[in-house]
């Protein structure tokens, strides 16, 4: 497996011939003003490293609350609330939350 690296305007103008490289197992990296923006990858590989993308942003919001409730404390909010508010947008099961009820 190898990787590229193309210049911007390089990967507009063979777009086919990067997406063939990368089906054929290539890692494609494409830069900016020198500088790498983006990189192409296979489906296949995307699927099996889309859960641990999914951690990665997580913790990386979680992070940034926990800055942000390190500067002003008074920002937390009791998980109560939280539970409710995550089960009124259907981001959370109501029934398999981790309330104690009995």
């Amino acid at each position: 497996m190898t990787t590229k690296i193309l210049k911007s305007d390089e990967a507009r103008q063979s777009w086919r011939d990067v997406l063939d490289s990368v089906t054929t197992g290539d890692q494609v990296v494409i830069e900016r003003y020198n500088k790498p923006v983006a990189a192409l990858i296979s489906y296949a590989d995307f699927l099996a490293l889309h859960e641990e993308l999914e951690d990665l942003r997580a913790a990386r919001r979680a992070e940034a609350a926990y800055a942000a409730w390190q500067e002003d404390p008074a920002r937390a909010r009791a998980w109560e609330d939280i539970e409710a508010e995550l089960i009124a947008e259907g981001r959370l099961d109501g029934a398999r939350n981790g309330s104690s009820d009995g």
